[in-house]
C-alpha cells in the first residue's frame, strides 16, 4: 500500500470521537475507553490520514464475542496480527478504498495501552521531539513511499527509542 502524508488536520480529532461513538454503540459495556493515538493525534506534524485508535475492553473474549458487530460497522478483523494480546481491525473508505481507521484493541491493564498513550502524550508535551518524528517520517517516506510496511519498519527504531524515553519521563 502506498504511503501518503498530509499536514495535520484539526478535523481528525472529531473524526476519532465520532468513530469512538460508533464503537461504543455496538460494544456497549464491554468498551471502557477509546484513545486516539499516533500521528493524527499529535498537533502540528504530518501524518498518514489514517486514524489510529486504541479501544480498551473489559476482556478480549468479550470483544471476540462481539466480532460480528464490529464487522457490521465495516471493519475487517485481523485478530492479533502479530501482536499477542491485541485485536487489530481496519476500516477502509467504501468510496475510495483508502484506509480510514486502525483499531488496536486491548484488554484493560495491557502494557501496550500505556506505551501508546505515553508516546502520544510525550510528543504533544515535547514539540521538538514531535518535529524530529516528522523529519523521520519524511525521510522514511522518501525511501519507502510505495510500501507502508517498509515505511513503518523504517520508523521503528526511532519510535522504540522515544517510547522508552516517554515511559521513563512520564512514569
Amino acid at each position: 500500500m502506498p504511503v501518503e502524508l498530509r499536514p495535520h488536520d484539526r478535523l481528525w480529532a472529531g473524526a476519532a470521537a465520532a468513530e469512538a461513538a460508533r464503537l461504543a454503540a455496538v460494544l456497549g459495556d464491554e468498551l471502557l475507553a477509546v484513545h486516539h493515538v499516533d500521528s493524527t493525534a499529535i498537533p502540528g506534524i504530518v501524518a498518514k490520514p489514517t486514524l489510529d485508535m486504541v479501544p480498551v475492553v473489559r476482556s478480549l473474549d468479550g470483544l471476540d464475542a462481539l466480532r460480528p458487530d464490529v464487522e457490521a460497522l465495516g471493519y475487517r478483523w485481523w485478530s492479533e496480527y502479530g501482536l499477542a494480546g491485541r485485536r487489530f481491525c481496519t476500516l477502509d473508505d467504501p468510496a475510495t478504498g483508502k484506509r480510514r481507521v486502525h483499531l488496536h484493541c486491548y484488554e484493560v491493564g495491557a502494557a501496550a495501552i500505556r506505551r501508546h498513550l505515553a508516546f502520544r502524550d510525550y510528543l504533544v508535551l515535547h514539540p521538538e521531539r514531535a518535529r524530529e518524528y516528522e523529519a523521520v517520517k519524511q525521510r522514511c517516506l522518501e525511501l519507502h513511499h510505495r510500501s507502508s510496511h517498509d515505511y513503518s519498519t523504517c520508523k521503528g527504531d526511532w519510535i522504540k527509542r522515544i517510547e522508552a524515553e516517554a515511559l521513563a519521563a512520564l512514569g
